[in-house]
């Protein structure tokens, strides 16, 4: 079942967050479902820390993204979201490739929406969870 109140697309996605954090890092949108968003981030030297493995904020900054435009976009017209808690587990280093997340929503409500991102390796391995709460906010 299809979830966006809103016009989604990959270009879309991609022109909304031109640039910011998003392009700075290298982010990229790859695909839009019917219920979920796939973006990628490399694993360069704008993304590691200091050991060379993606740096864990920046694994967050992908979580949030994923989640944050699932929500804009599943939110009604009239509707702002904002994130009230985002939370990560880091389960697996990465030092090269690509991190390849996808969100899909836990659930969409009047008040609130919750979403759940995993984000992979190359060799599809689960690197990091993460879950987003979003506040929805009607716009005056």
């Amino acid at each position: 079942m299809r979830i966006w109140k809103q016009a989604i697309s990959v270009e879309l996605l991609t022109a909304g967050n031109a640039n910011g954090a998003v392009s700075h890092l290298g982010i990229e949108f790859l695909e839009v479902g019917d219920d979920f968003i796939r973006a990628r981030v490399p694993v360069d030297h704008r993304t590691v820390q200091p050991y060379g493995l993606l740096h864990g904020g920046v694994s967050v900054v992908l979580a949030e993204t994923l989640g944050s435009c699932g929500a804009a976009y599943a939110a009604p017209a009239g509707q702002r979201t904002v994130g009230l808690d985002i939370n990560a587990n880091h389960l697996r280093g990465t030092t090269s490739g690509w991190v390849t997340g996808i969100t899909r929503p836990v659930h969409i409500g009047r008040s609130t929406q919750v979403w759940q991102i995993e984000l992979r390796n190359d060799a599809g391995e689960l690197t990091c969870v993460s879950r987003i709460t979003m506040a929805m906010l009607t716009l005056k």
